[in-house]
């Protein structure tokens, strides 16, 4: 009777390991799947603070924090510019994708256009940080 007792046992714990080992490796596509998830948000998504007012077509931005974003996968040129917390857009609109200049760190976000004096500095690119490629805003005046 100790015997089977012995086996039976082996045999739970068997299964049990098994079970244990299926959930920790389940778990462990989750959380990795979870990890691709935020890491394609971050370079698709930024918050970014002005400490004065900036331009973009159409609209000036006054100080502040905005988050700059990528509408979807399917429309990978669209930025939708929005209030930190997202409950506002101040602009939605088709961009031109450009490579990150070489001079600019990676961790700069946007580059400026020249403006007049007087004239809020119109963003000419906005460079999701820590990618090597930008959106350059469209605007109505350009030449391009």
């Amino acid at each position: 009777m100790g015997r089977s007792r012995d086996i039976e046992e082996n045999a739970m714990f068997t299964s049990k390991s098994a079970l244990m080992a299926c959930g920790a490796a389940l778990l462990g596509l989750v959380v990795a799947a979870a990890g691709d998830a935020a890491s394609m948000t971050l370079r698709r998504t930024n918050h970014l603070t002005f400490s004065g007012p900036v331009g973009l077509p159409g609209v000036t931005l006054p100080r502040g924090t905005y988050t700059f974003a990528l509408i979807d996968d399917e429309h990978p040129d669209i930025v939708r510019v929005m209030s930190r917390d997202r409950s506002q857009v101040y602009f939605t609109g088709y961009t031109r994708r450009v490579r990150r200049p070489a001079g600019l760190s990676a961790d700069r976000a946007v580059a400026f256009a020249e403006t007049p004096s007087g004239v809020a500095p119109r963003i000419q690119a906005w460079y999701p940080i820590g990618v090597s490629t930008g959106h350059e805003f469209r605007y109505p005046d350009a030449t391009r």
